[in-house]
């Protein structure tokens, strides 16, 4: 009985659940109702399936515009096995079915779809790629010319391709127009790929010379409506297997280039026009790397700093189980070949290139939390929740699993044996058991700070399917945009947006009625601005996958009700500025009322810095052993043979002039540059004799106290087990820059090192020294050996066990500050490193204690690489800046969710195992894949038998509890480069660095004033080329400026403004004095040349050259501020900068030393006066 009153009750209360259900911005609406019931059905058999046709699921495209000029637009949906349709909109999301009457069906594999005016009629016309699946003939594309509206008032259209001469026979995927010749008029670039059965993926030499099928096709218009295969002459001739194109003004010259998405092993196009008829692939000079397998491709301004980003998809599953079941990483062997076969570097995994306004990108997908969408199709870039900011929609979906891992390796391995027949009959048994699969379609939110937020679910897109193309349009012109979407073996998706409802943000959408023979004005760009902010847009039609979207462009505005302007710039130059524009409204934009030329903007400031390495004759290029550190341990996540080189700075020869030592690597020597009097530098090597390993930290210092230079260097690497051969060294100076190795100078220290600092810590007038342990080589993660080393007339004594002895395994050390961070004249010491928290050690009268849970900051372990010192806020104490991992990393790391580790000879083979785990969508997985965790862990093939069943793993599954006894454990909780603010008596708050600052791992960094205006700044390089090939290299750092607030906080300063470009594999980075006190940047990068910089103006500075134990300076400005700098012996990531303190606008500086001594340099115009006491 009771059951019986509780059922109705039950189902009352999920019915009133169900009533109150959150409203979404999207609601999907039924076929049925709106009248679209296209479905692109796909059916396999013998003859045709995806074993012999491998783009079988690969779909077709949508095409939006409005074909019978009543102010709604209509959609286009390309078939594949079904003939195309086409869909009158009849207002409030009803449509017709007109193909039949229209003239429009397709009986071909349709492919790539596009509406464009070929003619200039005021028609849009609808432009077909198509394909012949298996044969190795081409078909003709098709052309429907709009006739214009027969007698019940719909339109009619002619197929005219071979009339226009674009009746291409190649494998089309998809047509873009755009006047590249800028004459005028439209023409047209054909994505193209082929249909053989060549093994893709083999790493071929490039065909170059356009004598593949699958080279892209460029037609010229002839002005006569015809057009003429010009490929050739314009340069389009490198072969691809492409999949997405896009057009777009890349380089701001005013011509309009083109990107290509090319699938397998083909490399992303990027042409750059030349502005004479041809192009130039440029995409190695503005892209570090590329999607792998390339899909469809978006272009534009995703973070509003007017500057188009571009947006290309790959096919990297968002879940843990998808990713360990269905992605087989490439070797590191196999990305080396490539490599050297001229092979672009590419990762499966969507890609966003972030524009850095200097004709660079950096790759952001991974930070932008949009890097995984599983087997993705279409992105479109498009303000969904008219917020002002450009949001992201992508398609995704194959119908079958077919690169299911255990489905792979049964083909490799059981289909080996048998006659021709029964392999077939077998392979077809085991494709039948290929599971078919459906997931959602992806949208994103745009944050505004170059990330986005997953809103699938509550914007209502959680429906399953496979989808391919894909458009956005304002179906029912209420101001937002619907979506379009094209599936297999379903019906299209019609989503009706409900912003004006729900959000009720403004927006404004512009009609542009260019002249002939461009009427629908391709090419136009639209600059908005209001309040500060602006958006940008360039007028193309083509994006996504396969499909165009609406002529009628689209912008959200927010909660503006009025806009400050609108700057429109039509493909021919000419120029339109309209102001105070309303919103809500539909805008008709007229070429007519265009000015001749767009007013001439005032020009760009000064960049702050402009290299300068050979006006120095600076031509040093760093070298690096490639050694293979994941032979010996696959599961590291990235090498330690590959961390230098450091750079230290100090007047060797004393002749007033800062001269530099760069490190060297294995098998090559060091080398001192030596500056003269008119600022030119000679590299001397430091040694006759090669290194045994890598030279990692470098100091210049007085070691002996006989006022001259000695140098130490501290020896790292991962090369060698043998301890020989990382013996550090101190080089003794004869006072005439002759350096002579010292061997009794030093404990025997053989450790692979890092960082090396010097300080006076116990006040006895000489310069003692922390020397940092890296690593024990070949046995990741376990830490090398730290020490403090005491000075006794230039002899060293290691005092860390009586001193520290918590110092001694302190961790992967890689960076360390002597520093008085609780402000007790003391200098104390801070350590940091990989898998390491920021530590605190306190000098408490020459002992050192950890302090690190008295500082206030908890959580802080991390794979930190540097640190700096300065007084951000000007409070007179010191703040720290840490450089850290950074967040564009699949690896995500918080104190709810940290990325763990467990290392130990877990097979008992005499190797460390090191297993790293992460947490994906609220999960901690082993981070390895399969076959790289069974490489060096071979137990784990029996406790893994398939793939399927290590996706399923937890990483706490991964080792029994008397597995795990004895194994170093590690966890790291943040990997944000952060800044520490000192609040007083050595308690400090944390907090990241702004965005940009966290796209990728940061070493070398300087604090100094680069913009004059009395705060201090922070000059950042960095990047990492040593990871293993399934993260991928962080490389999307082209050096990071931060002007400083002087209240702590920090304001990016765009590429382009700095100047400062250093986009390798950088690593330290010092600042040095050359002629009449100016100032140089030197940057070290692994493998390549040095990066020298200077200021672009004069400097005017304000030089104190440092004696040997000053230890810090209060400073005085003219304009009242007062700001603490310390004078650090090693800075940064294996950075040692000059000893002379660098201002402007001083009044007086009050220096004191380390043992307490003060002297005060007091400025007036002309002189400087010097007074000391005691």
């Amino acid at each position: 009985m009771k059951i019986k009153v509780f059922a109705p009750l039950l189902l009352l209360l999920l019915t009133q659940c169900q009533y109150f259900k959150q409203p979404t911005l999207y609601t999907l609406l039924k076929p049925s109702a709106t009248g679209v019931t296209f479905a692109n059905t796909i059916t396999e058999d013998d003859s045709l399936n995806i074993l012999n046709f491998v783009y079988l699921y690969n779909g077709a495209g949508v095409a939006a515009g409005d074909i019978n000029q009543d102010g709604l637009t209509d959609l286009y949906f390309g078939g594949n096995m079904v003939s195309s349709k086409l869909y009158l909109n009849k207002g409030n999301f009803k449509f017709e079915d007109i193909t039949l009457p229209a003239g429009v069906g397709t009986k071909l594999w349709a492919t790539g779809v596009t509406m464009i005016d070929i003619n200039q009629d005021g028609r849009l016309d609808i432009y077909v790629c198509t394909v012949k699946p298996l044969a190795k003939e081409g078909v003709p594309n098709l052309l429907f010319i709009n006739q214009g509206q027969d007698t019940t008032g719909k339109p009619v259209f002619k197929e005219e391709a071979q009339a226009y001469g674009l009746a291409d026979t190649g494998y089309s995927t998809q047509s873009a127009f755009f006047d590249y010749d800028r004459d005028g008029d439209l023409d047209m670039y054909l994505l193209t790929n082929a249909s053989d059965k060549t093994n893709r993926n083999n790493p071929n030499y490039k065909l170059t010379k356009g004598q593949n099928s699958n080279t892209d096709r460029l037609y010229r218009n002839n002005g006569n409506n015809t057009f003429t295969n010009v490929s050739q002459e314009a340069g389009i001739q490198i072969e691809g297997w492409g999949l997405g194109v896009g057009i777009s003004d890349i380089n701001q010259d005013g011509w309009p280039d083109i990107y290509v998405a090319n699938d397998f092993i083909s490399n992303d196009l990027l042409w750059i026009n030349n502005k004479n008829g041809t192009f130039t692939n440029k995409i190695k000079d503005y892209l570090k790397h590329q999607s792998y397998n390339a899909m469809g491709t978006d272009i534009a301004d995703y973070n509003n700093d007017g500057l188009v980003d571009i947006m290309v998809l790959d096919m990297l599953p968002e879940d843990n189980k998808r990713q360990k079941t269905t992605m087989d990483v490439q070797n590191y062997d196999r990305f080396e070949i490539n490599k050297r076969m001229g092979y672009e570097i590419q990762y499966v995994r969507n890609s966003l290139q972030l524009n850095n306004g200097n004709n660079t990108f950096s790759e952001v997908g991974q930070m932008a939390g949009v890097y995984a969408t599983d087997w993705s199709w279409g992105p479109l870039l498009a303000d969904y929740d008219n917020d002002g900011w450009r949001d992201l929609f992508i398609t995704n979906g194959y119908v079958r699993d077919i690169t299911d891992l255990d489905y792979v390796h049964y083909r490799q391995t059981s289909l080996q044996f048998g006659d021709e027949k029964a392999v077939a009959e077998k392979e077809k048994e085991a494709f039948g058991q290929v599971p078919k699969v459906k997931i959602p379609n992806y949208i994103y939110q745009n944050r505004h700070d170059l990330t986005f937020a997953n809103k699938t679910k509550t914007w209502g897109l959680e429906e399953s399917s496979n989808s391919n193309g894909a458009v956005y349009a304002d179906l029912d012109n209420d101001g937002d945009l619907d979506l379009a979407v094209n599936n297999i073996n379903a019906e299209a998706f019609i989503y009706q947006n409900n912003a004006e409802k729900l959000e009720k943000n403004n927006f404004l959408k512009i009609k542009l009625k260019g002249a002939a023979p461009n009427q629908e004005g391709i090419g136009t760009t639209i600059r908005l601005k209001n309040k500060g902010q602006q958006q940008f847009y360039e007028h193309y039609l083509t994006r996504g996958f396969k499909s165009s979207v609406d002529p009628v462009v689209h912008f959200g505005l927010g909660k503006a009700p009025v806009i400050d302007s609108l700057e429109i710039t039509w493909p021919d130059g000419k120029y339109q500025l309209l102001t105070q524009v309303k919103a809500n409204q539909v805008l008709t934009v007229s070429y007519q009322n265009a000015t001749a030329a767009k007013p001439q903007a005032k020009p760009n400031p000064e960049a702050f810095f402009k290299e300068v390495a050979a006006d120095h004759t600076i031509t040093f290029k760093h070298t690096e052993e490639d050694y293979i550190d994941f032979k010996n341990q696959p599961l590291m996540p990235h090498k330690l043979s590959q961390t230098g080189p450091g750079l230290a700075v100090g007047d060797v020869n004393g002749d007033g002039l800062d001269d530099f030592f760069v490190g060297g690597s294995a098998r090559k020597t060091g080398a001192i540059f030596y500056q003269d009097k008119n600022g030119k530098f000679t590299g001397k090597p430091l040694s006759t004799l090669s290194n045994t390993e890598d030279d990692t930290g470098a100091l210049f210092f007085d070691a002996d106290n006989d006022n001259d230079l000695d140098l130490y260097v501290a020896t790292g690497g991962n090369e060698n087990l043998d301890p020989n051969a990382y013996l550090h060294r101190l080089y003794k100076n004869d006072g005439q820059s002759n350096f002579t190795l010292d061997a009794r100078a030093l404990p025997q220290i053989m450790v692979s090192g890092s960082v090396v600092t010097a300080a006076d810590y116990d006040k006895d007038g000489d310069l003692d020294l922390f020397v940092g342990g890296r690593n024990s080589p070949k046995k990741y993660p376990m830490p090398g050996q730290s020490c403090l080393l005491q000075n006794n007339k230039g002899t060293f004594r290691n005092v860390t066990s009586a001193l520290c002895k918590e110092l001694e395994k302190a961790g992967m050390v890689t960076a360390a500050l002597w520093t008085d961070f609780d402000q007790d004249n003391q200098i104390d010491l801070i350590v940091t490193g990989e898998w390491m928290p920021l530590l605190f050690f306190k000098n408490d009268k020459g002992i050192f204690k950890n302090v690190t849970n008295q500082t206030g900051l908890t959580h802080t372990e991390g794979w930190w690489n540097s640190l700096i010192a300065g007084d951000f806020d000007n409070d007179g104490d010191l703040d720290y800046v840490a450089g850290n991992l950074g967040l564009n990393s699949r690896f995500k790391a918080s104190p709810e969710q940290p990325v763990s580790l467990v290392a130990k000879d877990f097979d008992k083979n005499g190797n460390i195992d090191p297993v790293m785990g992460y947490y994906i969508q609220g999960k901690n997985y082993p981070a390895p894949p399969r076959d790289a965790l069974t490489d060096q862990l071979v137990s784990m093939r029996k406790k893994f038998p398939r793939y399927s069943d290590y996706g399923e793993a937890t990483f706490e599954q991964m080792f029994t509890p008397e597995e795990l006894q004895g194994a170093y454990q590690a966890k790291s909780y943040t990997f944000s480069s952060s800044y520490l603010q000192n609040q007083s008596h050595g308690k400090f708050t944390i907090k990241p660095l702004p965005m940009p600052a966290q796209v990728a791992p940061v070493y070398g960094m300087l604090a100094t004033d680069f913009n004059h205006d009395g705060n201090l700044d922070v000059m950042l390089v960095g990047n990492s080329y040593a990871t293993e090939t399934a993260v991928g290299y962080y490389d999307a750092s082209v050096g990071t400026a931060l002007a400083g607030t002087g209240q702590g906080t920090f304001k990016i300063i765009p590429p382009k403004a700095t100047g400062f470009n250093v986009s390798g594999d950088a690593k330290a980075m010092v600042q040095l004095l050359t002629t009449n006190n100016n100032s140089l940047l030197v940057v070290s990068q692994n493998a390549d040349s040095l990066k020298v910089f200077a200021p672009s103006q004069n400097q005017n500075n304000q030089v104190i050259k440092l004696q040997p134990t000053d230890a810090y300076a209060d400073l005085y400005f003219k304009n009242g501020k007062k700001r603490r700098e310390e004078f650090t012996y090693g800075i940064g990531y294996l950075s040692q900068s000059g000893r002379a303190f660098i201002s402007q606008n001083l009044s007086k500086v009050i220096i004191t030393s380390f043992t307490g001594k003060q002297r005060q340099i007091s400025f007036d115009s002309k002189e400087v006066a010097i007074q000391t006491k005691q």
